[in-house]
């Protein structure tokens, strides 16, 4: 499984001003196009009375990829937002910038600073997720090796999922991907062999900090 995904890790906002203009950067984790449009909508209704709600995302890899001006000068304003998503590498990832004009122009170019500047402050107040390959399984255990691997394991970094308390225990974990031949390794010795790990599947999760 292809992993390290990078997404926005919360909803967050930060705003400045900038030659009396209030720009507003919200940003959210999106998980499809839907999501995105919905926090869209959710921020232009919010901010309605604002001159300008400027928005990108993108998804699926950067196989999606859109941004809107919204009546500022074409590539002022949406690209430069869509441009930050971009080079931190974001995927699943939407910023909408809201700008209260203060009176004074401020040019192509402070434009761009400005709306870069504010989508750059909203992805570092949500900050960023990485998304790492985890592998999901299963083991089935006596209640005396039982107690010995919910002490070890989680030390490990195995996430208990599930515990199903009947002749013996059956648990459902999971570890990073990168993790799992220590950890079968670590059962083994445990268990003295007795119980041997079964996958079930990878999936992506997130990791912060």
């Amino acid at each position: 499984m292809a992993g390290n995904k990078k997404s926005l890790a919360k909803s967050a906002s930060a705003e400045f001003i900038e030659r009396k203009s209030r720009f507003i950067g919200h940003a959210a984790p999106v998980s499809d196009e839907e999501a995105a449009q919905a926090f869209i909508r959710a921020k232009k209704a919010e901010f309605s009375d604002a001159t300008h709600n400027v928005w990108a995302y993108t998804l699926r890899g950067g196989a999606v990829a859109r941004c809107f001006d919204d009546g500022e000068p074409q590539g002022t304003a949406g690209l430069p937002v869509l441009d930050i998503l971009r080079k931190s590498g974001l995927d699943d990832s939407a910023v909408v910038v809201t700008r209260y004009f203060g009176g004074i122009l401020l040019g192509a170019g402070g434009l761009v600073r400005a709306y870069q500047a504010a989508a750059a402050a909203a992805v570092d107040a949500a900050g960023i997720a990485v998304w790492t390959p985890f592998a999901l399984f299963s083991l089935t255990a006596n209640y005396s090796d039982y107690q010995k691997l919910v002490y070890e394991l989680p030390r490990m970094g195995a996430l208990i999922e599930s515990e199903d308390f009947g002749a013996e225990v059956a648990l459902t974990l999971a570890a990073e991907a990168s993790a799992l031949d220590a950890v079968r390794e670590r059962v083994l010795a445990l268990t003295n062999g007795k119980s041997v790990i079964d996958i079930i599947g990878e999936e992506l999760r997130p990791r912060t900090g």
